[in-house]
């Protein structure tokens, strides 16, 4: 195009444009948040300095100058900061938060200071069924996070066979059947089960799959603490494949919750699970994992130490084995094993609060109590001088080895979580751990994929839609913080102190964190799957 036809071309688009730019100026915003490294949640996205505009709890804008089209309420300067999707953990235990009298403590302070703005619920197979009641009761009393609940196989199944381990009949698995597809419908979104745990690990495989197809017809999701992730049972691979089986022949998403390989007769397995799980996702079915950034889990001693047989009928029958003289001392034969399948007394840190043996190991507390430590382990279980015979037995379990983690972190399927439990770091701490250790310390993984497994790659999991990502239309969960600041401050010994470095968050557009500070908004809301149409009645 010759020079002079060039420049009037150019000159008539601008006339042109100039109209619809002026006009786009006047367009009103509740928020922008300008000049931030902005990731939008995407698998491919790269960290780049954009804008980002909200109004209305969802996203207007993003995009480089994309403010200069609004007349935003607010203008929040991110320079040097970080602005991403609100983080989502897909695997918690925040209930002493998130049910509490007080709204302050509803708040959910420990996950607000981590980014965190959607939480997993009724994981490890110990989502109630009554989902609706749930939900009613959360939008009259309001919460800081949004919540996606789950059905848990523990209620489903207490509530048809009690604690006894035996299999159901034809009428009892119906009935169970009739549960998971109640809570689907009120809007669960899908089944989760904690297979290690009595008495759901006295269901067999054909009993789990039943279930998970009432959530598959719902267009549910199967979550599961899988049966064995030692060598207790039939052993970390085969609990593997089974966990696997179950989704193929249910027809649905499966998904491992905090996968790992724990204790020492299984370290070095992470590579084995990487190829199974890569070999099914190969052949159409859809894995997933999450994964916290911990070398110790969080459990209790009575799952960590005894067997499971002796928790057939619950802890009543539980207590009158361990008073019979031959059945008790089959317990400690078997509790001596499970502690040496831990990596020994030394390797459990108790971390209930307020107990005398509070931040001891188990080793200590033996010690102490001039004891073994299988019997230091029977006294916190049975509760043993404490009111009412209640146990206070939370422990932290020092049995993974950090090479497989890394090699499980780096997997594209493998999202961030927290697993957090009142007595472990990881209840405050698991993001900022996860971005400080293995992103800005060892480059395990960089900023852009951080920023994915916690946001939009979870968002995808769950089946969540408009969430996770920074695009126009979405939900505007919104975190912003300092890439140099960001990090944990709880540790084992003091596993309750709030992470530092998150500037502002948003939850559906509302500041919940606002200039380092929490504010006093719930809200959260318990959020709904969306059966297909026709699944339910």
């Amino acid at each position: 195009m010759p020079r002079i036809r060039r420049l009037r071309y150019c000159l008539w688009i601008a006339l042109a444009l100039a109209p619809a730019a002026a006009g786009a100026q006047d367009r009103p915003a509740d928020l922008a948040i300008v000049g931030g490294l902005l990731h939008d949640g995407g698998e491919h996205d790269r960290a780049r300095v954009r804008d980002l505009v909200i109004g209305e709890g969802r996203v207007l804008a993003v995009g480089p100058d994309a403010a200069r089209g609004y007349r935003a309420a607010r203008t929040i300067d991110a320079r040097g900061l970080a602005v991403a999707p609100g983080f989502i953990d897909p695997h918690t235990h925040p209930d002493r938060y998130i049910r509490a009298d007080d709204p302050l403590q509803r708040r959910n302070l420990p996950w607000l200071f981590q980014g965190v703005t959607t939480l997993a619920i009724g994981v490890d197979g110990g989502g109630a069924v009554d989902i609706a009641r749930q939900r009613a009761w959360f939008a009259e009393h309001g919460v800081g996070t949004h919540l996606v609940p789950y059905v848990g196989l523990g209620p489903v199944r207490r509530a048809v066979l009690g604690e006894s381990a035996r299999a159901p009949d034809a009428v009892e698995l119906a009935r169970m059947e009739a549960l998971v597809a109640q809570a689907m419908c009120e809007g669960a979104f899908g089944l989760s089960t904690g297979l290690f745990y009595a008495p759901q690990s006295f269901a067999g495989t054909g009993e789990v799959v039943a279930l998970a197809r009432q959530a598959a017809r719902r267009g549910g999701l199967y979550d599961t603490h899988q049966r064995d992730e030692s060598s207790y049972g039939i052993g970390l691979l085969a609990s593997t494949a089974e966990a696997i089986e179950i989704g193929r022949r249910a027809g649905l998403p499966m998904h491992f919750a905090h996968l790992k390989a724990l204790g020492a007769d299984v370290h070095g397995q992470a590579g084995a699970l990487v190829r199974m799980i890569e070999d099914a996702r190969a052949q159409g079915l859809r894995v997933t994992a999450d994964q916290y950034p911990w070398l110790a889990s969080g459990t209790r001693l009575s799952a960590a130490l005894l067997p499971r047989w002796a928790e057939d009928g619950g802890r009543p029958a539980l207590l009158r084995r361990l008073r019979d003289p031959l059945q008790s001392a089959r317990i400690a034969t078997e509790m001596r094993d499970n502690l040496r399948r831990r990596g020994g007394a030394e390797a459990l840190l108790l971390t209930s609060a307020g107990q005398p043996w509070t931040g001891r190991t188990l080793a200590q507390m033996a010690a102490y109590w001039r004891v073994d430590a299988v019997e230091a382990a029977l006294r916190i279980v049975r509760g043993d001088g404490l009111p009412g015979s209640r146990p206070a037995e939370a422990v932290a379990s020092f049995n993974m080895d950090e090479d497989d983690l890394r090699l499980l972190m780096a997997r594209p399927w493998m999202a961030t979580s927290s697993d957090g439990s009142d007595g472990h770091p990881r209840q405050y701490a698991s993001f900022p751990e996860k971005y400080a250790r293995y992103v800005r310390g060892q480059g395990v993984l960089d900023l852009d994929a951080f920023i994915h497994r916690s946001t939009g790659l979870t968002a995808s999991i769950l089946g969540l839609r408009d969430r996770g990502r920074l695009v126009p239309g979405a939900w505007a969960d919104v975190v912003v913080f300092d890439p140099d600041a960001y990090a944990p401050a709880a540790d084992y010994l003091a596993p309750r102190v709030l992470s530092r470095g998150v500037r502002t968050l948003l939850v559906d557009g509302v500041p919940a964190i606002d200039d380092g500070q929490a504010t006093a908004a719930l809200a959260g809301r318990m959020l709904r799957h969306r059966p297909p149409e026709g699944a339910c009645p």
